[in-house]
């Protein structure tokens, strides 16, 4: 078994855990191949005692036959990773050094029991929806999809902007507001969920339209059959506006019209045995639990 390692920087007191998941992995004799940058960051912290490649692109992954890439850091981090997996389908585990953590769910003192899992094969892939953004000027290049959400927000802290949506070019509303976020099930936790949009269960086809600080009380967020095809148009006083996929944004002349639909490949979650997507959100937004004590 080969696998690889992507991360981003951690504090000091995840030396321990990250230095026994190499450990762990070595005495299993599973082949390590860690991102280039990620590996110059641990190679001063960590011990390493065997041979250790890198990588610094999807096809790296797929000429080295990686079978399983683990995410070191936070949901951001595990964000960031898709671009290397990208349409490999490598399936990818998050070991969470960051703060809350819904798809990089694994807790680091957990890390034996996810390996031992990994090796038995005692888990599931659960297939995440991603959304693609076309725009004429091609503003992300090949890189133009996001796990968790395309959003359009104003680029500076003047007034709202105006933006119309429409719905397979049926016309659904005008949303004057600081912006606009189509997110998946899997971005349905964050960015959505912050604005007042509602927690999407993966692998039930939808979207969800959720507008930013809206100037219209009665405008809510909407849920949408993930096989519609999004047309925004954006106007705005000062002729631009950000649009970001995940953690990358691009300003982009508000004359361009934002095309979303679902993309046409999925990334793969490895969710180890008891470590469901109904038990994360308990765990992680104390559901069900008395805290009057």
């Amino acid at each position: 078994m080969k696998i690889a390692i992507f991360g981003t920087v951690f504090s000091e007191n995840f030396n321990k855990y990250i230095q026994h998941l190499v450990k762990k992995l070595e005495s299993e004799k599973i082949d390590i191949i860690i991102e280039s940058s990620f590996y110059e960051f641990l190679s001063e912290r960590l011990r390493f005692h065997s041979q250790i490649e890198t990588f610094n692109s999807s096809t790296n992954l797929l000429v080295e036959k990686t079978d399983i890439l683990l995410s070191v850091g936070g949901d951001g981090t595990l964000l960031k990773a898709t671009s290397f997996v990208n349409k490999t389908n490598i399936p990818i585990m998050g070991i969470n050094t960051g703060r809350l953590g819904f798809i990089s769910s694994i807790p680091p003192d957990q890390i034996d029991e996810a390996i031992n899992d990994l090796i038995r094969g005692n888990y599931s892939i659960n297939q995440r929806t991603l959304l693609e953004l076309h725009t004429e000027n091609n503003l992300f290049q090949n890189k133009n999809f996001a796990l968790n959400e395309v959003a359009i927000v104003k680029k500076d802290t003047s007034s709202m902007i105006k933006i119309d949506a429409f719905i397979n070019d049926e016309f659904l509303n005008t949303y004057w507001a600081d912006g606009l976020i189509v997110a998946t099930p899997t971005g349905s936790t964050g960015y959505s969920l912050s604005c007042g949009g509602p927690i999407i269960m993966p692998g039930t086809d939808n979207f969800v339209i959720t507008p930013i600080a809206q100037h219209n009380l009665n405008v809510r967020p909407i849920v949408i059959d993930s096989n519609s095809i999004i047309k925004l148009k954006v106007e705005d006083r000062d002729k631009l506006a950000l649009v970001t996929l995940d953690s990358c944004s691009r300003a982009f002349d508000s004359s361009v019209e934002l095309t979303i639909k679902k993309a046409d490949f999925t990334i793969n979650l490895i969710e180890p045995e008891g470590n469901t997507f109904s038990s994360t959100i308990r765990h992680k937004l104390m559901w069900g639990l008395d805290k009057r004590n």
